[in-house]
């Protein structure tokens, strides 16, 4: 699954880290469609096109907290020469129709700030889920160990 970080993103890290900024309390896993590919230069949630809402779906997505729940594994990797962190499993599982309930598929998954108006919410990374994903009644989109690295 590749994956990438927003600018966004990587002066969020380095602004949490170097000059104490308060963090988020929360981040967010939204799914998006193709309709926009995020890209370095994505800002906000509002730029690309959120999956509609319903039936196993929320508007803004699955809540994260920061802690070693949430983001399980933390990784210092010599070989690679990055650092990197996993995102636990996510699913959203579709109940009483289809995820997402119209429209395209699901085809990126964006970690977000949690902004109270879920478009302007910050888009920090995104990982590119290979194809359109659409879940019927009982079935399950999911993202699996979804990495987060720094080369």
């Amino acid at each position: 699954m590749a994956n990438g970080w927003t600018n966004k993103g990587k002066a969020h890290v380095l602004g949490v880290t170097f000059r104490g900024v308060t963090p988020p309390t929360n981040y967010y896993v939204a799914l998006v469609t193709g309709a926009t590919v995020p890209t370095a230069d994505t800002n906000t949630l509002a730029q690309l096109t959120e999956i509609a809402a319903g039936n196993g779906y929320t508007s803004g997505g699955y809540q994260l907290s920061r802690n070693s729940t949430d983001f399980d594994t933390l990784t210092e990797d010599d070989t690679l020469d990055k650092g990197l962190v996993q995102v636990k499993d996510v699913s959203w599982t579709a109940s009483g129709g289809s995820i997402p309930g119209s429209g395209d598929g699901a085809r990126y998954a964006v970690i977000t700030d949690d902004n109270g108006t879920v478009g302007s919410r910050e888009v920090y990374a995104w990982w590119d889920l290979t194809s359109d994903r659409t879940a019927t009644t009982g079935q399950t989109i999911a993202l699996q160990d979804g990495e987060l690295s720094i080369a």
